[in-house]
């Protein structure tokens, strides 16, 4: 008798086995998946059943086995779980999931692994190539691919059948197919044109899912908003305030969703005004920064009985993160969302265009019905370190009103410098109290010793800002003058040691890289200690010992991309600016970190001035706009 198979699944069908994936939270992480019939992997050996040390160890037994380097053990666990060995073993190109890891490497693995059952058409190899190029993409901020650049990719990978490949990694569920509607123009309305086609697009589910989760969340809160306060109340509120003002106000105590645009300073003041006012007749305001420290800012910040009625905190605990053993691996599950609303009625984001789409969308299906949302941003702000664009999506949908803030006398040189920054020019200010100073370098190497230099000496001792209150930037992570290399020299400098727990010591400054249960993405702390319960660190809300299996989500922070620095200011910043990866935006935003110092460490030469002339952030594909407009 012969089987009959299995009919191709509908895009509907692989959308909702996708779904019904993320609602598991892969919790299959810790579930092996079936091996493929046609190509038998070897029976693994009886693998522990629970602790993370446990599964680590037989990790780092089967890497010894097939050559695989010992260092890579700890970020392969924490991508694939406590039971990755058993997982590579029944498909061995998930180790292509594993950040850092090329298909060169993982083909060698597989080789190690499978001997001549390693086959390049092997389907699991396909559909580990499709998740591997649409997650570089997502690296790229993009959420979306079109299908004929994959299959192109593809080609240049050598997949004997690109097509099958997608066909591979629809079926696993973790791979969306997108059918993209073309934009018309006026010839597509010309009597005997023909109709342009749909594009396919493909995207990785998570961010698939999420940019749909977040417009339905948007739509809800503008579609079930009504006024916070009648008519009455309102007028005595925007009595005497300037046009701008007003209709920030307006917005924000009118509508569901509004977005509020102005530079740093305006901005945080028109925010106080907004939360003090709303919270005076009894609205139940919150504002939520990007990490703790800013919170705390924010709330200094406030003038005398503001914050009364208001609660000032990160928007990670506002929206309550806690410990889950079933969540994937790297994932923070929050208490509030969907099923837990926030008691709020109005909730004030103030570093909105940081937000990726999927915070975007745990945050919009945390409000309730009929709450109010408010995102701020500064102009030109760089896009988020993770995928999407929503705060640009949203405005371009035209769906929401957008306030801009009038433009006021920049506060100081670093403000005056920001400033001109974001007009496009590099200009030279006025800064004699050397609050701006630029420290020129002649290449990566000298950039490095002069930060450490600035950082240790110069600025503790000529104008009496300690170390701890000194945040050095840079572009990137990577690179010879990247953030890795500054925190090397700034730690042989300020806290030597053999790096006792996990290349961690006592004393260490840390930042948090990936969001934890205890602390928000871009927070800083310092080291007190550890052990096999973890690493105990001081961040600004108090202590947290983070779990050996989380401890990967942290980095020596002395020095940190912009991209985490962003949000939370610093008496005193140092940005080395050198390489790649320069563009107007990231510029301003680093310079606009600095409350009361700024030193820049020039080795860029030209390029520099060229990327704030002409350079923007690189454009990302999303779904968002299309998705929010009615």
């Amino acid at each position: 008798m012969t089987d009959t198979p299995d009919p191709t699944p509908t895009p509907a069908e692989r959308k909702a086995r996708a779904e019904a994936a993320m609602r598991a939270a892969e919790a299959a992480a810790g579930a092996l998946d079936g091996p493929d019939a046609s190509r038998p992997a070897p029976a693994p050996p009886p693998e522990p059943a629970g602790s993370p040390e446990d599964g680590l160890r037989a990790l780092g037994g089967l890497f010894a086995e097939t050559g695989v380097p010992a260092a890579l053990a700890s970020r392969a666990a924490a991508r694939l779980g406590p039971r990755a060995a058993g997982r590579l073993r029944d498909d061995p190109w998930r180790l292509l999931s594993v950040p850092g890891v090329q298909p060169g490497q993982a083909d060698h693995f597989a080789r190690a692994l499978l001997g001549e059952d390693a086959r390049p058409d092997d389907p699991r190899r396909g559909g580990a190539l499709v998740l591997h190029l649409l997650t570089e993409a997502a690296r790229q901020g993009h959420t979306v691919t079109p299908a004929a650049d994959v299959l192109s990719a593809l080609e240049r990978l050598r997949f004997p059948d690109p097509r099958r490949a997608v066909e591979a990694a629809l079926d696993e569920a973790e791979v969306l197919s997108l059918t993209e509607e073309p934009e018309f123009d006026e010839e597509a309305f010309e009597e005997d044109a023909e109709p342009p086609e749909p594009e396919e697009a493909l995207g990785p589910a998570r961010w698939a899912l999420a940019e749909e989760a977040a417009a339905e969340g948007l739509q809800r809160l503008t579609l079930t908003a009504a006024p916070l306060l009648d008519d009455a109340a309102l007028k005595g509120l925007r009595d005497g305030l300037p046009e701008d003002r007003s209709l920030a106000l307006t917005a924000a105590l009118r509508t569901g969703v509004s977005i509020l645009c102005g530079a740093p300073d305006g901005l945080a003041r028109m925010v106080a005004e907004i939360a003090s006012a709303a919270g005076s007749q009894g609205v139940r305001t919150a504002l939520a920064a990007p990490t703790d420290r800013a919170a705390a800012e924010l709330a200094a910040a406030l003038t005398a009985g503001a914050a009364e009625g208001v609660a000032v905190t990160s928007l990670h605990r506002l929206l309550e993160p806690r410990e889950d053993p079933s969540a994937a691996p790297g994932a923070v599950v929050y208490g509030r969302g969907e099923q837990r609303p926030l008691d709020l009625d109005l909730v004030i984001v103030t570093d909105g265009a940081a937000l990726d789409v999927e915070q975007c969308a745990v945050l919009a299906e945390a409000c309730p019905d009929g709450a109010h949302l408010v995102l701020c941003r500064e102009p030109g702000a760089p896009p988020p370190a993770g995928p999407g664009r929503p705060l640009d999506d949203l405005e371009a949908s035209e769906t929401v009103p957008v306030v801009t803030l009038d433009a006021e006398p920049p506060p100081g040189p670093i403000g005056a410098l920001t400033e001109a920054v974001r007009g496009g020019e590099l200009a030279a200010v006025d800064a004699p109290g050397r609050e701006v100073v630029i420290v020129p370098a002649e290449d990566a190497g000298e950039a490095v010793r002069r930060a450490v230099q600035l950082v240790t000496d110069s600025i503790p001792r000529a104008l009496g800002i300690p170390v701890e209150d000194v945040q050095v930037v840079a572009p990137a992570a990577g690179g010879d003058a990247g953030a890795g290399a500054l925190n090397a020299a700034l730690k042989a400098r300020l806290n030597p040691g053999p790096g006792a727990f996990g290349g961690m010591d006592p004393g260490d400054r840390v930042v948090v890289a990936a969001p934890l249960p205890q602390a928000p993405l871009g927070e800083t702390g310092v080291v007190a200690g550890g052990g096999p319960q973890g690493l105990e660190v001081e961040f600004p809300r108090g202590a947290a010992v983070v779990a050996p299996a989380e401890a990967s989500r942290l980095r020596h922070g002395w020095a940190v991309p912009v991209a985490l620095a962003r949000g939370t200011r610093r008496p005193a910043v140092v940005a080395v600016l050198a390489g790649d990866g320069l563009s107007r935006p990231l510029v301003a935003t680093a310079f606009g970190l600095a409350l009361r110092h700024l030193s820049v460490v020039q080795a860029a030469g030209p390029a520099l001035a060229r990327a704030v002339r002409e350079d923007g952030a690189p454009v990302r594909r999303t779904r968002l706009a299309r998705l929010v407009a009615p």
